[in-house]
Parts: C-alpha cells; sequence; structure tokens
C-alpha cells in the first residue's frame, strides 16, 4: 500500500468502502497497562464507588459495541464476543480486550477502545487516591482474518 486507506486521492478523508470484501470471522486482541502506586493497588478492594477492576471490565465491553460512535471512520460492526480481562500486578493492572465479528472489516479498533476505556475507567474509579496515574502500552496484540492477514506483536 502506498498511501493511507482512510484518503482519497484528492487527500480528503473518507470511510473505506467494504462493500465488496468478504465476510470472514475476524479477531483482535489489545492491551493495555495502568500503573498504580502501591497505595492504590492496596486500597483497591476498599473503593467506594464499587470494585473498579469490575466495573472497568464492564466499561471495556460496552465500549467496544460503541466504537464505531467514537472513531469517526469505523464501521459499525455486529461483535459476536468481547472480553476483557484485568488482572492486578505488582506495578499496576494489566488489561486484555478481545474483539471478534464475522464481518467484512477487522475489529482491531474495537479490541483498542475497549482496553483503553477499561483503562480510562480504572483511572477515574481511583483518582482519588492518585491524580499521578499512568495509563501505558496501549497496543494491538494481534489479529487474524481479513485481507492483510494475520499479525502478532513480537515479544519485547
Amino acid at each position: 500500500m502506498d498511501r493511507l486507506s482512510h484518503f482519497d486521492d484528492a487527500g480528503q478523508a473518507r470511510m473505506v468502502d467494504v462493500g465488496d470484501k468478504p465476510m470472514t470471522r475476524r479477531e483482535a486482541e489489545a492491551s493495555a497497562f495502568v500503573a498504580l502506586s502501591p497505595e492504590v493497588l492496596a486500597a483497591l478492594p476498599r473503593n467506594p464507588k464499587g470494585d473498579p477492576l469490575e466495573i472497568a471490565r464492564f466499561a471495556g465491553i460496552q465500549a467496544a459495541k460503541r466504537t464505531w460512535e467514537l472513531i469517526p471512520m469505523c464501521h459499525m460492526l455486529a461483535l459476536s464476543s468481547v472480553d476483557v480481562t484485568v488482572t492486578v500486578k505488582p506495578e499496576g493492572v494489566a488489561i486484555r480486550a478481545r474483539a471478534a465479528t464475522t464481518a467484512q472489516t477487522g475489529v482491531e479498533m474495537e479490541a483498542m477502545v475497549a482496553a483503553s476505556v477499561a483503562a480510562l475507567t480504572i483511572y477515574d474509579m481511583c483518582k482519588a487516591l492518585d491524580k499521578g496515574i499512568v495509563i501505558r502500552e496501549v497496543r494491538l496484540e494481534q489479529k487474524s482474518g481479513g485481507k492483510s492477514g494475520d499479525y502478532r506483536r513480537l515479544p519485547g
């Protein structure tokens, strides 16, 4: 490809026409990390707003379903599944988001939006204790299906 797909020959932004593409199974997984202080980690189970990790999971799932409303050139997709997991680590919370569909375009953005919103939700639920929380490493880990084929991030 010699140009970005979301621009026409005149350089105008456009939604890619996927009408002629075949419907195929497509999956994607994204991740994010929320760096938390030891004090915030210790307070997670006692948050007066509820369990931040469970609320973050729900927020990520909901966000994946609404990606097309947030990212201007994304297509509305019927997602067959969305799964968000959150894992407490010594330095913070690791988030993994998986999305799947059978469609004419991929679900990378849905997985990345799910991971991002889950991370933002943890920030929102914990900011009263520490405004210095850092969200980092939001990235696509892998995808399968579609014309461009499979992708897997190399370790490291």
